[in-house]
């Protein structure tokens, strides 16, 4: 079939062709924005799941919706090293100042907000950011201490009570939000927590790894009560036969009885893989019709081009020790595995692999669901590690 009408778009945050199995998250954002509008105060949400199942997405669907509601909005990625931390700060410095430029240009403009918009230029200038011109003088003795937490509190304290005045809310979405510096954290969630205990419509979306609840709740104790926490996982069958079947019928072709079905199980409903295999049969199909035959080519090739993308990113960051780690645990496929196990599998003591176990978690590659137990964050990534064993030892 024709290359350029295929709709499908397997890609890191790319909005799929068709997007389901998401609606009580979205319906649940649409009232926070409802209930902002009459002045109500709502929990903001935090979406965690595995890698590939469509968080950043949903995130960013979130965002739209905030920007239609006119929301000033600011948006970060988490990086977990040293100079990633600083990249951070220096993002959040700048989106505050660009955001409150195009806040001045909008009916929400008040006497209020501009006054607010000084503290925001204040807290910009506290983190070296001054290459922006909001034509608003700092305000001095606001935000302006060094201390983020302080200064960041006051932010939101000036600026979300005058935003509120016009019905309009200040939001953060915060996509890999586990790799933010533990103190923005704290300073982040000190500021919800407070804007919470005031009213203040002030929220913060985030998204990240199955370990960011864990994260948030070692920040501070209290963060449990200050979100809805949305676990996003593989779409069920019917979702993911729509999101697979729905983006051809749209262009005019069609599954044969049984297609469909064959790749949704490759696929173990989860939105990626889904977008790969539909994206390669649609390559191999040379009808508008896609064929069981066409389906089973679409998963082998899907699979290589997994292997080539996918699971190298992850795969090529590990060292030599922490690839052994991850083979021992891939014997037990994506279902997790006991931390006593790998340390049997390797035949040392759990004690000695625990420098590797925590780089790989750091590096995103696993975490911790419970203690004494790790897991994937790439949903396969278990069948990956068994394929490269067995290229190494051909």
């Amino acid at each position: 079939m024709r290359a350029e009408l295929n709709p499908y778009s397997p890609g890191s945050g790319l909005t799929p062709p068709y997007l389901v199995g998401r609606e009580n998250e979205i319906e649940m954002f649409d009232l926070i924005v409802a209930r902002s509008r009459r002045r109500l105060h709502s929990r903001g949400i935090v979406l965690h799941g595995l890698r590939g199942v469509g968080k950043t997405v949903l995130l960013n669907r979130f965002r739209e919706q905030a920007e239609r509601a006119d929301w000033f909005i600011i948006e970060l990625e988490g990086r977990s090293s040293e100079l990633g931390n600083e990249a951070v700060r220096q993002k959040l410095g700048r989106s505050l100042l660009l955001a409150s430029r195009k806040l001045q240009r909008t009916k929400h403009a008040t006497t209020a907000v501009r006054h607010a918009l000084r503290t925001v230029k204040s807290f910009s200038l506290s983190l070296g950011v001054a290459s922006i011109d909001i034509g608003l003088e700092a305000l001095p003795g606001r935000a302006d201490s060094g201390q983020i937490e302080i200064d960041f509190e006051e932010v939101v304290e000036d600026l979300a009570p005058a935003l509120m005045e016009t019905s309009t809310a200040f939001a953060l979405f915060i996509d890999e939000m586990q790799d933010i510096d533990p103190e923005l954290i704290i300073a982040l969630l000190a500021a919800q927590h407070r804007a919470g205990q005031k009213g203040w419509p002030f929220y913060i979306f985030g998204a990240g790894l199955p370990s960011l609840p864990s994260v948030l709740s070692e920040a501070r104790s209290y963060a449990e009560r200050l979100f809805n926490y949305r676990e996003i996982g593989a779409l069920d069958p019917a979702a993911a036969f729509e999101a697979l079947t729905v983006p051809a019928t749209r262009q005019g072709a069609s599954f044969e009885s049984g297609a469909a079905e064959d790749i949704v199980h490759a696929a173990n409903g989860y939105p990626y893989f889904l977008q790969t295999y539909g994206q390669a049969s649609w390559e191999i199909a040379s009808e508008r019709t896609i064929s069981r035959e066409d389906a089973a080519a679409a998963v082998i090739d899907g699979n290589a081009s997994l292997d080539m993308g996918f699971f190298p990113a992850r795969w090529d960051r590990a060292t030599p020790a922490e690839r052994q780690y991850l083979r021992a645990m891939s014997i037990d496929g994506d279902r997790g595995t006991r931390t006593a196990d790998v340390a049997v599998r390797l035949e040392t003591r759990a004690t000695s692999l625990s420098p590797a176990r925590q780089s790989l978690i750091d590096k995103g590659i696993i975490y911790m669901p419970e203690r004494g137990r790790v897991s994937f964050t790439v949903p396969n990534m278990a069948a990956f590690i068994q394929r490269q064993y067995e290229i190494d030892i051909e």
